[in-house]
């Protein structure tokens, strides 16, 4: 395999720093010059162009994420996340029935409403906040928590084991050893899991997941959705925020017809998607573009690359809710790991998003405080600082991203 410097000068180039901070540059320039191209950094390819993109993600033979190298199955073991072909599908079956979407709107808006509804009222005697932390992060943890339904814990224990084993994951895809609090939570989650199944049976989502699965594959999965639902859709919704926000015109917009508002929440996954990146491992050799990837090969698919690709979105880096064809952004991945919760996550911000503009109508991005997408592989503002006092000052004016 040739991956020299000369062979793909733009991806010897490309810095994961550069990734991380401001990606979008770097990958429309890949994207036109070398669609696949090979990063030492990365230690493997990077697809920026959307029909390849799908390529990938539609041919789980040659593109799997079954490979020993996967970080989160290594602390959490397999699950729907980590295998592919008919395991995949046992694990994945098993889960898939609430989250269809006349389920999850009979299921959960009526709790999403609520929660919703339960948050602002302690927001907006303020008149300002952090809306990562004290809204979006805390709104996203309730809803997974209701959505497993385990029994004897709170929001604040699924965060915290959530927090731990997330930190396992982070260490080890950076080469680390991973500390013992992360087994630790998810040995505790294993054991919330097996007391949920016990005390609730099939009227659970665990216990039904039970009847298909064992003990420990219902456990995985529980952190795999909880990795999801806490994550992706936390960063879902502060990025949708930041980009209405952040385009007055296109909040306008919003706010004079609230059935634009699905446009804008494709817009933002399209722009900004929660999970930046999606990673595969080649089955063996194969060509792929203008690449030849050998077996073996790490090849990460740019969702947020593929998600600006000009041959499909015009105008790719414009923030348009009227956009015609925003829903056939990437975000929620594609082929057999397309997110099993995508219409929860769609409906979770849909409802939050809405609540906040009709309750806070004058609801602005905080001067000076504006900070943008961050991250390598999870994308979101670090924090997001808003008011909707009546005291507005004068030049509240937010920093584009």
């Amino acid at each position: 395999m040739t991956t020299s410097a000369t062979a793909f000068p733009l991806g010897a180039a490309t810095t994961l720093a550069e990734l991380t901070v401001n990606p979008h540059p770097r990958l429309a320039l890949l994207r036109a010059r070398e669609p696949v191209s090979w990063l030492p950094e990365l230690n493997g390819w990077l697809v920026t162009r959307r029909d390849l993109a799908l390529d990938v993600m539609r041919d789980a033979v040659t593109f799997t994420v079954d490979d020993p190298r996967f970080s989160t199955a290594q602390v959490v073991g397999p699950s729907m996340l980590s295998l592919d072909g008919p395991e995949h599908a046992r694990h994945r079956e098993a889960f898939a029935a609430p989250f269809r979407p006349r389920r999850t709107h009979e299921g959960f808006a009526a709790f999403i409403e609520e929660e919703t509804g339960r948050l602002l009222d302690a927001l907006e005697p303020a008149g300002a906040a952090e809306l990562r932390r004290d809204f979006a992060g805390p709104l996203a943890v309730a809803v997974v928590t209701e959505a497993l339904g385990l029994v004897g814990t709170t929001p604040g224990t699924v965060l915290a084991w959530y927090d731990a084993i997330v930190q396992a994951v982070s260490d080890i895809t950076a080469g680390k050893a991973a500390g013992p609090e992360g087994l630790t939570a998810y040995a505790r989650l294993g054991q919330a899991v097996e007391e949920t199944v016990a005390a609730r049976g099939a009227s659970s989502l665990l216990g039904s997941a039970a009847a298909r699965l064992t003990g420990p594959e219902v456990a995985s999965n529980a952190a795999v959705l909880m990795f999801g639902g806490i994550e992706t859709v936390e960063a879902m919704l502060t990025n949708a925020l930041l980009h209405l926000l952040d385009h007055p015109d296109q909040l306008a917009l919003v706010r004079s017809d609230f059935d634009l508002l699905d446009g804008a929440v494709e817009e933002s996954l399209r722009l900004e998607p929660g999970a930046a990146v999606v990673d595969r491992y080649a089955t063996r050799d194969t060509a792929l573009g203008p690449a030849t990837v050998r077996e073996g090969d790490l090849v990460t698919v740019s969702l947020a690359g593929a998600n600006r690709d000009p041959a499909v979105f015009a105008d790719p880096d414009r923030f348009d809710v009227r956009r015609a064809n925003a829903r056939l952004q990437l975000a929620f991945a594609h082929g057999p790991h397309y997110c099993i919760a995508a219409h929860l996550a769609r409906l979770e911000t849909r409802i939050a998003l809405r609540a906040l503009l009709e309750r806070l109508p004058a609801l602005r991005l905080e001067r000076g405080r504006t900070l943008t997408p961050y991250g390598l592989v999870f994308r979101k503002p670090p924090a997001l600082y808003a008011r909707w006092d009546e005291n507005r000052p004068t030049g509240d004016i937010a920093v584009s991203e």
